[in-house]
């Protein structure tokens, strides 16, 4: 295990005061801020507020729409205007899919592919190994074949090279024939690999969507929306939206030259690709506003049909059914692809959804499945010691978990960072050691730009190499820098909480009364998906009801018939709330009345069509 320096090991809690959400340690150093319904802290410790929205804005879009008030006050905050309500509830890609070629060097991208598909050049992909790289490079994979051409493929292996190309991989595809190599989700500051291309004979093109530096690598052109001089509004959309617009514009090229009538075949279903861009979007944890919640919706449109041969063979794997949300690219089918590289071949994912071969993909997807259990159980060892390396010792939780060991598993180190993120509410790295060399892998929360942060690092000497974006990143460190690294990070990061979003409150759009819980205005909320980052479930306060009927059902929820003063009643469940603050307050209540907290959803278990509330929290009513 690699200690934590002897110098920021004073302020260390125990484990069990880690835990708890309503620990006062999670809240210091956040800034305070106004409390929704005047709770300050609720049966599980949260402050609840309100999200901003304008009120002059909810009230245009009520009186334009005729929709709600509820509901027209969640869209406000989600900062919709009144004249885009329409697009934002039925988002559709032709209203807002941007002219590809308003990215730098796009169109230099696509001339020179262009050069390469007619003069039959060797094309190879040089694909990152996660979910956003495996379905970037199998829509391009999928885009050569339907034109009757395969393209190459290499992804490096997530262990002996980390992420993003290396000098020997570039110049060994070179030598090896490549004429053009693509990079995607990936490249941007690989400079001295990309040089190490150039002189071995083989072109760049770089599709990416991480953060750059003003030195830019010298490939024939660098697509990315965030290049420091590239004004896209798009900087949030991942490698896999950014590949799509690559290929809409490269069909765009061909169709105004008369390519496929020339050739005699079909033009490449690029609509049929978007099952693989939601995928990517969702996994990489990239806000589902404008064009990415367009790309999720319609992408899930498309998955409903399972014409691709690998996420059909994914789905039947967990042996789930019903209705399709985001979740299922991110707790089902997303970490399945990602398992191939974190414990054994980083190609797999892309195999998978490249194949139109059936027996292939259900074979690929058994592979994926017994890697991800393998996964799970190495997760579960990594965690507890990193865990430990992070905070013991500790009096307070420092402003970012950092934990280094030797030998951890490197295909675990990510999902354990976002673990510990989501359990401490704090930004988190997790760094595996070998040989003195360390490789990590981070997570952040929102308002700490953990990208920057890791660049600055990099910067300052502290990193042999690093770079991500905003919410992920990846790096590399010498064991003889580590101490000044930690201490770095933390200094930085401290300084920076009190600009953050406070992690131990809980947003609200609405509160309301049960009377005003309609079918009508569940179904309005239950359009504003897809749901995730950057667009959050509605969460509404039903204000001061009776708790009625509370009863334990299954082994650890517990049902609730939340009444208003006028006899309005909705139903209402807490999952896994029995013997925690929650389902005491609902199965125990005092006399004092409550404010419950949750969703709203429709509940269609075997066959019908209710209103429910997912409770969430619930607190006291205030004097």
């Amino acid at each position: 295990m690699i200690n934590t320096p002897p110098e920021h090991q004073q302020d260390q809690p125990t484990a069990d005061a880690l835990t708890a959400p309503a620990s006062p340690l999670s809240s210091s150093g956040f800034r305070a801020v106004d409390a929704f319904l005047g709770v300050t802290q609720s049966v599980t410790g949260n402050r609840w507020v309100a999200r901003k929205a304008s009120d002059d804005v909810a009230t245009q879009i009520a009186a334009l729409t005729g929709l709600p008030a509820p509901v027209a006050r969640a869209l406000a905050s989600r900062q919709v205007q009144p004249d885009g309500v329409q697009r934002f509830l039925e988002p559709k890609l032709r209203d807002i899919l941007p002219d590809p070629s308003h990215l730098l060097d796009m169109d230099t991208a696509i001339e020179r592919t262009l050069a390469a598909l007619l003069t039959d050049e060797t094309i190879i992909l040089f694909a990152d190994f996660d979910v956003d790289g495996a379905t970037s490079s199998a829509q391009v994979r999928r885009f050569f074949r339907a034109l009757g051409k395969e393209v190459g493929c290499y992804i490096p292996d997530r262990h002996k090279e980390g992420y993003g190309p290396k000098v020997e991989s570039m110049r060994q595809l070179a030598q090896d024939g490549a004429d053009l190599i693509i990079t995607l989700d990936c490249g941007t500051m690989a400079h001295e690999a990309l040089s190490a291309a150039r002189d071995a004979g083989a072109d760049v093109i770089v599709l990416d969507h991480h953060m750059a530096i003003e030195e830019l690598p010298p490939a024939v052109a660098v697509v990315n929306p965030n290049r420091l001089d590239d004004p896209s509004e798009h900087g949030a959309i991942a490698a896999c939206g950014l590949t799509f617009l690559y290929l809409v514009a490269l069909n765009r090229a061909l169709r105004e030259m008369n390519y496929y009538e020339d050739q005699g075949i079909t033009p490449p279903d690029l609509m049929g690709m978007l099952d693989m861009v939601a995928m990517g979007t969702v996994c990489d944890v990239v806000p589902l506003l404008g064009l990415n919640r367009v790309y999720v919706s319609q992408g899930l449109r498309i998955l409903e049909r399972w014409n691709n041969p690998g996420m059909k063979a994914l789905r039947e794997i967990t042996g789930r059914n019903g209705i399709l949300t985001p979740e299922i690219f991110g707790f089902d089918l997303g970490p399945r692809i990602n398992a191939g590289s974190r414990m054994g071949d980083s190609r797999i994912g892309s195999d998978l959804l490249s194949t139109d071969d059936p027996e292939l993909a259900k074979e690929l997807a058994q592979r994926l499945d017994d890697l991800n259990v393998e996964r799970r159980a190495v997760e579960a060892e990594v965690m507890k010691e990193a865990r430990k390396a992070a905070l013991e010792n500790r009096a307070v939780v420092p402003p970012i978990l950092i934990a280094g060991g030797e030998g951890w598993h490197p295909g675990v180190i990510g999902v354990v960072a976002g673990r510990l993120k989501g359990n401490h509410r704090r930004p988190a790295i997790v760094v595996s050691f070998e040989g003195g060399l360390g490789k990590g892998s981070g997570r952040s929360i929102p308002g700490i730009n953990l990208g920057a942060l890791i660049l600055e690092a990099k910067d300052r000497g502290l990193l042999i190499e690093g770079g991500g974006h905003a919410m992920a990143a990846g790096l590399a460190v010498s064991e003889e820098k580590w101490p000044a690294f930690v201490a770095y990070m933390e200094a930085e990061v401290g300084a920076r909480l009190n600009q953050a979003p406070d992690p131990d409150v809980m947003e609200f759009d609405v509160a309301m009364a049960p009377a005003a819980v309609t079918f009508e205005t569940v179904q309005i909320f239950k359009d504003m998906e897809p749901f995730g980052q950057g667009n959050p479930r509605p969460r509404v306060a039903i204000t001061r009801p009776r708790i009625a009927n509370a009863t334990i059902v299954g082994e650890k929820h517990v049902a609730v018939q939340l009444e208003g003063s006028d006899g309005a009643r909705v139903r209402a469940i807490a999952f896994r709330a029995v013997e925690n603050p929650l389902g005491d307050a609902l199965l125990h209540r005092s006399d004092r009345p409550l404010h419950v907290a949750g969703n709203l959803a429709l509940d269609e278990y075997r066959g019908g069509r209710n209103v429910q509330m997912i409770i969430e929290d619930a607190a006291e009513v205030p004097d």
